[in-house]
């Protein structure tokens, strides 16, 4: 396996990895896609992976561009496959894997709900499955897992809206993804940690889209006239939502948001958002296709890894941690 410092000489390319790798997974029908060959040799002397995404947005070409440039890297024969939100595209896709002849497959599940079938279905043809952001209950089901700590990130929104609020009454509200794994943990994470003066109004699916996250946030203000928060789960959305509050004239909603991409940062220098929790989703995606070959070597015995995250504000714009690079 290379090293970190070797990986990063792939770095320069990887903007438009990601790119392309959401291009490629928006078109695609869902069947996987050999994305990456091994530098040397035959595919008979490499290791076969499968990539399974589980939708197509900037966070998943960014990701999926992480593991690509880590299988260049170690010479891996990469095969790719999206969701696209879809419980039963994800089985259909386990399952092509399993007949493509995978060692190994990476999963960014849909839902929590829907990753037993899968895992299943895995088990049962002897291929180790590793995780991608999630993990489930019992890890003797899995390789391992490479995770977000959602429920923490989560926790870290809730904890900047108590400290802004400062003890007085106030009302916040969710845009969440699509229901389902990321999402819910992360829901769960937040109310979990806000104090009893704090009201949660209102949780709607903006399903990691622009235009559906204006349009419920219109809803949830137009409800919610005297709403004080707005956490969203990610940029784009976020961006949906200042949108539709500067058109109903509250301006003063505070909007605290998740990603750290580029644009999330220039939206918190110009006012925008008041916070992003900052994570690499290039660097997820490298780090578990890596972690997932020690796994397969028996170089580790380490299960599980935890990203780095980083709750970003005006104060330390600097701080951020690069989204969509190594």
């Amino acid at each position: 396996m290379k090293s970190a410092s070797r990986r990063r000489a792939a770095a320069s390319m990887l903007a438009f990895t990601a790119t392309a790798a959401l291009a490629l997974t928006a078109c695609s029908s869902g069947a996987a896609t050999d994305t990456e060959a091994p530098a040397e040799g035959g595919a008979a002397d490499s290791v076969k992976i499968g990539l399974i995404s589980s939708a197509n947005n900037y966070w998943g070409g960014c990701m999926q561009g992480g593991v690509e440039a880590a299988a260049t890297e170690n010479s891996v024969e990469l095969l790719v496959a999206n969701s696209d939100g879809d419980a039963a595209k994800e089985l259909s896709n386990v399952e092509d894997m399993i007949s493509r002849g995978v060692d190994a497959i990476l999963l960014n599940t849909v839902s929590v709900d829907a990753l037993q079938g899968g895992i299943q279905k895995a088990q049962s043809a002897n291929i180790p499955m590793y995780m991608i952001a999630v993990v489930p209950q019992n890890l003797d089901d899995v390789l391992g897992a490479t995770i977000v700590d959602l429920n923490g990130v989560g926790g870290m929104a809730a904890g900047w809206i108590t400290e802004d609020a400062a003890g007085a009454d106030a009302t916040a509200a969710l845009v969440v993804g699509a229901t389902g794994a990321a999402s819910d943990m992360l829901a769960a994470g937040f109310e979990k940690a806000l104090p009893g003066s704090i009201s949660v109004v209102a949780n709607q699916p903006g399903m990691y889209n622009r235009a559906k996250a204006m349009e419920v946030t219109e809803n949830i203000i137009e409800a919610n006239p005297d709403l004080d928060y707005l956490f969203v789960l990610n940029e784009d959305m976020a961006a949906g939502a200042r949108a539709a509050f500067d058109g109903a004239g509250a301006q003063n909603v505070k909007i605290v948001t998740m990603n750290g991409t580029e644009d999330g940062i220039a939206a918190i220098e110009a006012g925008s958002f008041s916070a992003t929790i900052s994570d690499s989703a290039a660097m997820l995606g490298a780090t578990s296709l890596e972690n997932a070959l020690a796994l397969l070597n028996g170089d580790s015995d380490q299960k599980v890894s935890a990203m780095d995250v980083k709750l970003i504000t005006e104060a330390n714009l600097d701080e951020a941690i690069p989204f969509c690079s190594l």
